[in-house]
């Protein structure tokens, strides 16, 4: 095309158009011209279909000049759209993507990550390109499928599990690339986070699994005496009251059971994602104790506490959930604070400390005790933490049972039956909860002497502003 090519001017008057309304036009003329119709009429209509003419000639004119000239902008502005670096596409993927390189196959340790995103870069805790692949990848299955893209040009795939107490599950896809001019191989390894849906598999199969077990003493206690009350006790009132009584205690821990079930599934649901509210800790604890006033009094235990000033004790969570796990400690250090004789008499002492560090909530307050970690969180490093403890006057816990505690429905020995009966439960949500919360889990126990859980939440950082301030 010339230089002067304009490429609106190639867009011309649609002259066909013209051509035929002006002789149209000009044949009506000559008929009544020449005498074979109404003169006055054919020369009205001559007028009419030629100005229509030229008018609808015109206005596909100007449509197409219009759409010619966006289509001019648009091919003018692709070139400069195309110039995005396709590694800033890549930099904004949600996934990991990383380009791996390697010389020998026989140097293992040779293989090297040339880019990696930033969802990578987060991920594996990779500090630059050039790092070497097996500081950040040691799985065996996805170095074997990353080597095969490498030197054998075959695309594969893997599972991968991060480990650690938030686990996260990926899938690992490899393709090979082109080999570079200097002689190195590449091989594109992108990981697709199967977290949720793990998660929700294996909440469905626990559901099913543990519904069923738990669910059918109760509902067979139900079904025997529901028989029974049908047969023999049927006329007999002091039976009925009593297998009545019996029953409905039945019905309400099959409710209890089933409350704490979807309870525990909502939260393992939504585990790997951390909250971020902020919750004054002392506040929530007092709101607790003044709920469980009434029981505690019934069962003859006093509660005392030792909190810092409100506004001090503030941490990284959820209300509602950071409340669930201050009643489920405080009600099973209630519970068991009784004497093995079942007289009421004991005490519960709660006390919440501020900014310390994951040890110094762990220490020993009796030297001869037991201490066990059931959760510790991932996070490594100077952090500080809220810690909350709860120690009851009970029996206390034998060594052995300590490493169980936390698990589903595990109740120990000579506790599975009688007025202290649970649902095995309670534990388990507490450390879900906490292992949202990025937070820790700890029992010490001395057998006669009483039982402490100490649960501890990151600080917020409002919290260590204040702090600060104070030092300042």
């Amino acid at each position: 095309m010339s230089p002067n090519a304009n490429p609106i001017r190639r867009s011309r008057l649609p002259w066909r158009a013209v051509v035929a309304g002006s002789a149209g036009a000009g044949a009506l003329l000559f008929l009544a011209i020449t005498g074979q119709a109404n003169r006055g009429s054919a020369v009205l209509l001559a007028l009419i279909v030629g100005g229509l003419t030229l008018y609808l000639s015109l206005r596909g004119y100007r449509e197409r000049r219009f759409d010619q000239a966006s289509v001019d902008r648009l091919v003018q502005s692709r070139p400069q759209e195309a110039q995005t670096p396709f590694s800033e596409i890549l930099e904004s993927l949600p996934d990991p993507v990383m380009v791996i390189a390697a010389q020998e196959a026989d140097d293992v340790a040779g293989r090297r990550f040339i880019f990696a995103n930033a969802a990578a870069r987060e991920f594996f805790r990779i500090q630059s390109s050039g790092a070497l692949l097996v500081t950040a990848i040691r799985n065996p299955k996805i170095l074997e499928v990353v080597d095969e893209a490498l030197f054998g040009g075959v695309a594969g795939e893997a599972a991968y599990d991060s480990g650690g107490a938030q686990d996260r599950y990926l899938r690992a896809l490899t393709r090979p690339l082109p080999v570079r001019p200097d002689g190195s191989h590449l091989a594109l390894l992108m990981m697709r986070d199967e977290t949720d849906a793990r998660r929700n598999e294996r909440m469905r199969a626990d559901f099913l699994a543990n519904a069923s077990h738990e669910l059918r003493t109760p509902l067979a206690s139900l079904t025997g005496f529901i028989e029974t009350l049908r047969g023999h006790a049927k006329e007999d009132p002091v039976a009925r009251d009593r297998f009545l009584n019996i029953m409905a205690t039945q019905a309400d821990r099959m409710a209890r059971l089933i409350d704490d079930l979807l309870s525990l599934s909502r939260i393992e649901l939504n585990e790997h994602i951390a909250p971020d509210g902020c919750i004054d800790l002392a506040q929530a604890v007092s709101d607790v104790i003044d709920a469980m006033s009434p029981l505690s009094r019934e069962n003859g235990i006093q509660i005392q506490t030792a909190m810092p000033p409100r506004g001090e004790a503030l941490v990284i969570g959820d209300r509602d959930q950071i409340v669930q796990v201050v009643q489920n400690l405080i009600d099973n250090a209630v519970k068991y604070s009784r004497a093995r004789d079942g007289s009421v008499s004991g005490s519960v002492i709660v006390e919440c400390g501020v900014g310390v560090s994951g040890d110094a909530a762990l220490a020993l307050r009796k030297p001869s005790a037991s201490r066990l970690s059931l959760l510790t969180p991932d996070q490594t490093g100077e952090e500080l933490y809220v810690y909350l403890r709860i120690n009851d006057s009970g029996p206390g816990i034998r060594r052995e049972y300590l490493p169980r505690l936390a698990e589903r429905f595990y109740r120990i020995e000579g506790q599975k039956s009688g007025e202290r009966s649970g649902t095995g439960l309670g534990l388990a949500i507490v450390k879900h909860i906490m292992n949202r919360h990025r937070g820790g889990l700890a029992v010490e126990s001395l057998e006669g002497e009483g039982a402490a859980f100490i649960v501890y939440f990151p600080i917020h950082s409002k919290a260590l502003a204040a702090r600060q301030a104070r030092v300042l």
